[in-house]
């Protein structure tokens, strides 16, 4: 009985509530998913440390859609290249995480993303969201599995 009365004044007054100091990444977390971002909008190589030495599981929104096994890293950035080629000026911009938690070395978040560019002489904006599985190696987070989901699309 006491839990539940607990549990309701915690509730009530804001124990719980979204804006709890712990209830976002860490700095230190989301370098990794700045480096990927950065790579999305670049091309910038020194990104793909931004991922775990092995078992990287990325899932997108081209084809093959799912990057796993040796090597995934690479296929990826290589897709990502050929995805994002008739596109300029990609600027990115996250929300607040939402779902976060850490059990030990491991994290996980989902992000909301809004990405802004041109694709050929088009302006656009896409929202979605990236959920990803972080891991401490080396004393670094890294980045061991994402998937990302347009949730929304606008040419302008």
């Amino acid at each position: 009985m006491r839990r539940a009365i607990a549990l309701v004044f915690a509730i009530l007054f804001g124990a719980c509530s979204p804006a709890m100091a712990d209830d976002q990444p860490t700095p230190a977390m989301m370098a990794p998913v700045e480096k990927v971002a950065h790579f999305i909008a670049t091309g910038d190589d020194d990104d793909l440390r931004a991922f775990a030495d092995s078992g990287v599981v990325i899932v997108e929104n081209f084809a093959p859609y799912l990057f796993e096994g040796p090597g995934a890293v690479q296929r990826w950035a290589d897709g990502m290249r050929t995805h994002t080629a008739a596109t300029d000026a990609l600027a990115y911009q996250f929300g607040p995480a939402i779902d976060f938690e850490t059990d030990g070395d491991r994290a996980y978040f989902s992000l909301p993303t809004n990405w802004t560019g041109r694709a050929g002489p088009t302006p656009f904006s896409e929202d979605g969201g990236w959920s990803f599985v972080l891991v401490k190696q080396k004393g670094e987070w890294r980045i061991l599995s994402y998937g990302w989901a347009v949730t929304k699309i606008e040419h302008k």
